[in-house]
Order: C-alpha cells, then structure tokens, then sequence
C-alpha cells in the first residue's frame, strides 16, 4: 500500500514562501538540500507526516503560470473561525467561509487562502471525512 508522504510545488521567493507557510500553517523547514541549479526545501509540522516541497530554481525571476491543471493543496484545522481570523489578522486575507451542504447535511465547512505564488490551500473544519 502506498503512502503519500510530500506534494511538490514550485516557488520563485524562497523566503516569501516560507514565511508564508510557517505564519499560515506552523510550517517549519524539516530539510533543505541545495543543488547547484535549484534547492529543495521541505516543510512540515507536528499535526502530521506529510510534508510540502518547495523547490526553487535559482535562474527563475519570472513567476510560474499555475495554468488550469493545479486545483489546491487542503489542510484541516480543529476550529475554523478562529484559523480564519488569524488568518485575517496576520493579513493573509482568506476568502469567506463556506458551508458546503449534500442532501441537507453539512459536507465540508472551509475557506481558501492563496499563497505568494498563487497557490490555492482549502482550510477545512475537521469533520466527517476531514480529519
């Protein structure tokens, strides 16, 4: 049986991005391997095992076209409303949360925040299938 273990995205400001996702989701840097053209930097935190790999290409100073392919990244957090004011309060500025209904029940309640590259990571209440 397979495990997911890291998602890969990549990012043009190093810094940029690692503060963002340490202030966002107490991400830290687990480990960083340099290589001449480009490094790799994985970050993770104690909630879970998976990690996000950053690679950043060390010739790049345009941004990356997401194009129409990328959907987002999801996290799960224990109360919502308050992940989403700290969000706020941190000036991350997160979209509205939304409650997601299926034949009259709650789905999903989650909001979304876009990253400096214009990466999409879901905020989802942990329910249901989201833990």
């Amino acid at each position: 049986m397979a495990k997911a273990i890291h998602s890969m995205i990549r990012v043009l400001d190093e810094k940029r991005s690692i503060d963002f996702y340490r202030v966002a989701f107490g991400l830290e840097i687990a480990e960083r391997l340099e290589f001449e053209t480009f490094s790799l930097v994985y970050l993770s935190n104690e909630e879970s095992e998976f990690e996000l790999e950053l690679t950043v290409n060390k010739d790049r100073t345009e941004p990356y076209a997401l194009g129409d392919g990328y959907g987002h990244l999801a996290v799960s957090v224990d109360d919502l409303s308050a992940e989403h004011q700290r969000l706020t309060d941190a000036g991350l500025n997160p979209g509205k949360i939304v409650d997601f209904n299926r034949d009259g029940a709650l789905l999903a309640r989650f909001f979304f925040v876009v990253d400096p590259d214009g990466y999409k990571v879901e905020v989802l209440q942990r329910h249901g299938r989201y833990k």
